[in-house]
């Protein structure tokens, strides 16, 4: 007997999730089908909508389950270390570490959805504030580094931020290239370079 809105008992909702998420960042949102979704978690698509009510809703909770799990992890580390350059390096190492730690690599915020089809406008639009949120954590990490001293007070900080999110975008198409852990961590060093004074 099914238990509740016909999911098989003992279905674990979170599980799922978890399962649902690494589908799409292995397969990106258009990639992912329906039948991919539904194997990854072992239900039925009436299951599957009565859990998650659409494709869509599935993927913004994938999203949101990424950035608060996995993606956490690198903005964490800019935001505890002891120094701005610190801080961005080791955001960097993360952004490797995660962008090797599942197949066929990359981060699930920028290769989410690449095609951008006008049907999928809505979970393109959730994709970027997502990543426009990465950039501000980085934006107040630097103005607190202008704040700290460690950097000039003319620091062109919006720059400086959105400069540093391209290599964290440029780490995850890399790594879905196939680029090594060593190949990753050598752009790390030269990004730093652009916080060295001019």
């Amino acid at each position: 007997m099914a238990s509740a809105r016909g999911r098989p008992r003992g279905f674990d909702r979170d599980q799922a999730l978890e399962r649902l998420m690494q589908v799409f960042w292995a397969r990106g949102y258009e990639g992912a089908q329906l039948n991919d979704l539904t194997a990854a978690i072992g239900v039925k698509p009436p299951s599957f909508y009565a859990a998650f009510g659409s494709k869509e809703d599935a993927f913004r909770e994938a999203i949101d389950l990424y950035i608060a799990t996995i993606g956490s992890a690198p903005m964490r580390a800019l935001e505890e270390a002891a120094t701005v350059r610190d801080g961005l390096r080791s955001m960097l190492e993360g952004s490797v570490a995660v962008a090797l730690s599942a197949k066929p690599g990359g981060c699930l915020l920028i290769l989410g959805v690449v095609n951008c089809l006008p049907a999928n406008e809505a979970v393109r639009a959730h994709l970027l504030n997502a990543r426009r949120k990465t950039v501000e954590l980085v934006a107040a990490r630097l103005r607190r580094g202008v704040v700290d001293g460690e950097l000039p007070v003319d620091t062109d900080i919006p720059r400086l931020a959105a400069f540093f999110h391209g290599i964290m975008q440029a780490i995850s198409f890399q790594a879905r290239d196939g680029a090594t852990r060593a190949d990753l961590y050598a752009l790390i060093e030269p990004a730093l370079h652009a916080l060295d004074p001019c």
